[in-house]
């Protein structure tokens, strides 16, 4: 039985391509604090989850390695723009921080839940379709192997805005099956950009307390927010629903 008893990783994974340059990108960086101020105010959750971001654009960076949210040595990291839209780096950075993640809160003492991915682009992928699909195959496809059970394959729920393709990201929702099927969350048409990101802010908070506070009432896995309580502007999207 594990010593310290378990957590949730979540991941935020945001597009820093130059697409994503000015209010935009000055709204990303309001998350991470808002998602600190939040869970400050509710420790009990906060003890139960971890949080780490990754930055993409031709390349993808580990901003924030997998931390508590309220260590008071914590330094948030500022995010700024760069590059392409590489969706097989981000992937790729992604598999290797959850195996590095996992393995060490296990050697700290924790038993690990599935990982929540938290994916933000503004647009189309700039890399070849064949090399990210296979990265994102690699990151989500269960391996019985490991005897890590599904702490090394992340749930993934999408947020398209702007120029995102949402039938390219609504292949990116997973799992799409079992008793917990994952979905995406899209801007409104005309939505602007910069007001749908802090509306995404309000739905990470939101899932991240609702997850918490189920994991330490003995529940398990990622809650959403059901489509009554999203902001203005956003709507779901489920991995089998048709576009118009």
């Amino acid at each position: 039985m594990s010593e310290h008893g378990k957590l949730l990783p979540f991941y935020l994974v945001i597009d820093v391509s130059y697409s994503m340059d000015g209010p935009k990108l000055e709204r990303a960086n309001n998350i991470l604090p808002a998602i600190v101020d939040t869970l400050a105010q509710n420790p009990i959750i906060s003890d139960k989850v971890r949080f780490g971001l990754i930055d993409f654009s031709d390349d993808a960076q580990v901003r924030l390695p997998l931390c508590d949210p309220l260590d008071p040595h914590l330094v948030l990291p500022g995010l700024a723009p760069r590059g392409g839209t590489s969706y097989g780096a981000a992937f790729r950075m992604l598999r290797q921080a959850i195996a590095y993640d996992v393995a060490q809160l296990k050697a700290d003492g924790f038993s690990v839940h599935r990982p929540a991915v938290f994916f933000i682009s503004d647009g189309d992928p700039t890399d070849p379709e064949r090399g990210w699909r296979s990265e994102f195959a690699a990151l989500t496809h269960y391996d019985r192997t490991t005897g890590q059970g599904f702490a090394l394959y992340p749930n993934v729920i999408p947020f398209g805005i702007d120029q995102a393709n949402p039938r390219t990201l609504q292949t990116l929702i997973h799992p799409v099956t079992g008793s917990k099927p994952m979905r995406m969350f899209l801007a409104d048409e005309g939505q602007d950009p910069a007001v749908a990101i802090k509306a995404i802010a309000e739905i990470l908070i939101s899932s991240v307390l609702a997850s918490g506070g189920s994991l330490a009432g003995g529940g398990s896995g990622i809650v959403l927010p059901p489509d009554s309580d999203l902001p203005q502007g956003i709507h779901s999207v489920a991995a089998d629903e048709d576009f118009v």
